[in-house]
């Protein structure tokens, strides 16, 4: 089967290293796979101009209802969708995007939720039957880099042996320009916080390994996987404490959650002096994600639903 596989592509960010774990278990079922970047694309029309090519796709996968499902509305092809996160907790609050979201998933043959909570929310907003929504957790890997230096790592972030007793690293790609001038700016204004630039996902791996702590500062999400990666290297979680986190981190017994600027400082103190706390929560985060956020389970889920469309 030949599938057309929509997704927001930027490099090294969640929702691609996502896109290509979900088109690896596709391929590895003896399908064609060509995963695109729905900013490639205004409209059905640029869509369908693509499906018509010889040999022509017999079924099509979005990742997040609004940004890639709405490109497949037009598109005469079987499709299912995967929920991002943002469209669930962001995007239904803007009528325009919740009208199209809720025809996507009328049309769709099935939708994969990252969590039961996800799946709940669709169900209030997007008036779906329950029947079509899969709940399919991510599947986690972790590979870390031979030839990490922490050394040169620290030193490419602008961190030359301050005396300080703590250091903060943010870490990831520049996507929204506006928002990495913000952080640029208050960085400079803050000592021991350092920003580094974009890494490979094994020396993301690599540098979480080394770290005391991995932190999500999110005010979305569908599901981070920078967190269940962290439980996975066995390094300690302090997250943000909404529904996408919480969905993965129990307070105290797989991570910790804060909920204020000042709640983080409590908690990252209680990491730093409690060291029951510490063991027990990095033992039961790698139980956590063996148990829930199984590779395997992900692959045959997956492989399941693109059958599901050539066969109906």
């Amino acid at each position: 089967m030949k599938l057309l596989f929509l997704a927001c592509l930027k490099p090294k960010t969640g929702n691609h290293t996502t896109a290509e774990r979900i088109r690896s278990h596709i391929e590895s079922a003896g399908h064609i796979c060509e995963l695109r970047d729905a900013g490639e694309f205004q409209s059905s029309a640029d869509v369908n101009s693509l499906v018509s090519h010889y040999p022509p796709f017999e079924g099509a996968l979005a990742i997040h209802l609004y940004r890639a499902g709405r490109l497949l509305l037009d598109v005469q092809l079987p499709f299912g969708v995967i929920f991002g996160g943002t469209d669930i907790n962001e995007d239904v609050k803007v009528e325009h995007k919740r009208v199209v979201m809720e025809q996507v998933l009328r049309k769709a043959r099935f939708a994969v939720a990252f969590t039961a909570k996800l799946k709940e929310e669709a169900e209030i907003h997007l008036m779906s039957q329950s029947s079509k929504i899969y709940v399919q957790p991510q599947g986690i890997q972790t590979e870390i880099a031979d030839n990490f230096c922490w050394t040169e790592f620290l030193r490419s972030s602008g961190w030359h042996y301050e005396n300080v007793p703590n250091i903060l690293i943010i870490l990831g790609p520049n996507i929204d320009p506006v928002l990495t001038a913000e952080v640029k700016s208050a960085v400079k204004r803050t000592t021991g916080v350092f920003l580094a630039h974009e890494r490979s996902q094994q020396e993301v791996h690599a540098a979480m390994k080394r770290s005391f702590a991995v932190v999500n500062s999110s005010v979305s999400e569908g599901m981070s996987a920078a967190i269940l990666e962290a439980m996975h290297l066995r390094v300690p979680v302090l997250a943000r404490n909404i529904p996408g986190n919480a969905a993965v981190v129990q307070h105290e017994v797989t991570g910790l959650l804060y909920s204020s600027p000042q709640d983080f400082l409590r908690q990252s103190q209680r990491l730093l002096s409690d060291q029951e706390l510490r063991e027990r929560v990095v033992r039961n985060g790698k139980l956590y994600v063996e148990e829930h956020h199984c590779l395997e389970k992900e692959r045959e889920t997956y492989q399941q639903l693109v059958d599901s469309l050539h066969s109906v």
